[in-house]
């Protein structure tokens, strides 16, 4: 039976491929996609999430979460990166929905509908998950399981010690840390370890899917960027890597830790500490993965975007 999943996702164009993946995953069921602000605001959020998916256009269309505004946290501004909306200024066209829900609304909805049964795959800021908990605290213990791909065992990416999605919102992300439900860390210096070829990005954007027609739409522009900007010949996909996780968890090896995030601090904030000593203070609160299969994870993309129409 294909496990019941929501995505909440920060949709820009490393999002949209795992979107690509999970609608088409015949071991997944998305019952839901909820957005969230990060790289873009929460209007641009939302519109790219629908958007994404009308082109995609899956066998099963999943509800879909708007994003709220919210002034907590930092909104990145890596306009000069993904474009201006996120997805290489593809302008991707996008219908009029009626009768919209706030994206902590669905979660609460569809985890009740199905307690214990559906896990949340976090692939941005973890506002949504906090404001949901907010709204009904009792639900962390109705959620199946939170996979979040956030965090790092080492070095950050936004600054020298935090992660981008840890740090957009690092109360919220404290928040989901100290919850009771269980939880997986995905964290940077695991997903950077697998980085797509310019042969390999022309081999998954093949014009004759689905997902190869979007791809094909704003993978130029984000190649460029990590040329122009990094100076890398290929670029990296974490949240294609997260839902790797959940499909084929052989390829990974976690430890239990105990987790939590700096919330103060100019040089600090956002940073996710581990305790990995020998007699930690604290019991742990989730698995981090710490071990990854590139080559089998790489295939898994590569097989799973070419059957994605």
């Amino acid at each position: 039976m294909p496990k019941k999943v929501i995505l909440d996702v920060d949709p820009h164009v490393d999002a949209a491929v795992a979107l690509a993946l999970a609608l088409f995953d015949p071991e997944l069921d998305v019952v839901a996609v909820t957005a969230t602000a990060g790289c873009v605001s929460a209007t641009q959020a939302t519109k790219n999430v629908q958007a994404i998916i009308e082109q995609l256009d899956p066998p099963r269309l999943p509800r879909i979460g708007v994003a709220t505004e919210t002034d907590a946290g930092y909104l990145g501004d890596l306009h000069h990166l993904y474009g201006k909306d996120g997805l290489g200024d593809a302008n991707l066209a996008v219908s009029e929905l009626h009768h919209r829900h706030p994206a902590d609304k669905v979660i609460c909805e569809e985890i009740r509908k199905s307690a214990g049964e559906i896990s949340i795959v976090a692939l941005g800021p973890l506002t949504n998950l906090a404001l949901a908990l907010a709204r009904e605290p009792d639900l962390e213990s109705l959620i199946g399981e939170i996979y979040i791909r956030a965090g790092s065992l080492g070095s950050g990416d936004v600054t020298s010690a935090a992660e981008f999605n840890i740090y957009c919102n690092p109360t919220a992300a404290r928040r989901i840390f100290h919850s009771a439900s269980t939880k997986s860390l995905i964290p940077l210096n695991i997903t950077q370890q697998v980085m797509m070829t310019y042969d390999q990005l022309d081999e998954i954007s093949d014009i004759t899917t689905k997902s190869g027609t979007l791809l094909r739409k704003f993978l130029p522009f984000i190649v460029r960027s990590y040329r122009n900007i990094w100076g890398l010949e290929g670029i990296h996909l974490p949240s294609a890597v997260a839902l790797a996780v959940i499909s084929h968890p052989e390829l990974f090896a976690s430890k239990s830790l105990y987790g939590d995030v700096e919330t103060a601090g100019d040089i600090c904030l956002g940073t996710t500490l581990f305790d990995c000593r020998i007699r930690p203070d604290n019991q742990p609160n989730m698995e981090v993965i710490t071990e990854i299969d590139v080559v089998a994870t790489m295939d898994y993309i590569i097989r799973g975007l070419a059957t994605a129409s």
